[in-house]
């Protein structure tokens, strides 16, 4: 009989395409994945701040990641997503997306870290590429798209 191996040091993420790019979400901070609904506006709140939706009585932001992200507004399809991430910093917060592909399961050594000039004061929101099959996938640094300067301020 086989013996089962057990790796551990592999990470599952949800693939997401917004436009011609790829990126990771790591499954561990996603709580759901929504059809777009209804968002209800937030006054004074930057672009990228879409507003809110109420899931299952509980108020959560709705942060549009093409807008944050500097990525051109696109129309709405059938396969925008809102992504639900629970971070314990902040709770719950959505992201919309183009769409969301499947979960792709990536080893360590798969994973390459991103340098980045250290002089450079830019919020850099990929903190690493996964290189999965053929293609490359940035992987997302939460902290830095969510917990950015400007969304701790307005949402405090």
């Amino acid at each position: 009989m086989e013996e089962l191996k057990v790796y551990s040091d592999v990470t599952q993420y949800i693939k997401i395409e917004m436009g011609e790019e790829t990126f990771g979400i790591d499954i561990g901070f996603v709580d759901n994945i929504l059809r777009m609904q209804r968002i209800t506006r937030v006054p004074n709140v930057p672009d990228y701040v879409k507003g809110v939706i109420n899931l299952r009585g509980e108020i959560v932001p709705i942060i549009n990641l093409r807008a944050k992200m500097g990525l051109e507004e696109i129309e709405e399809t059938k396969a925008t997503r809102i992504i639900i991430i629970k971070m314990e910093q902040v709770g719950k917060v959505g992201f919309i997306v183009d769409c969301v592909k499947e979960v792709v399961s990536i080893s360590e050594e798969q994973v390459e870290s991103m340098k980045y000039d250290s002089m450079d004061d830019t919020t850099h929101f990929v903190s690493a590429v996964g290189k999965e099959a053929d293609s490359i996938i940035s992987l997302l640094d939460l902290n830095a798209v969510v917990l950015d300067k400007n969304f701790k301020e307005e949402n405090a």
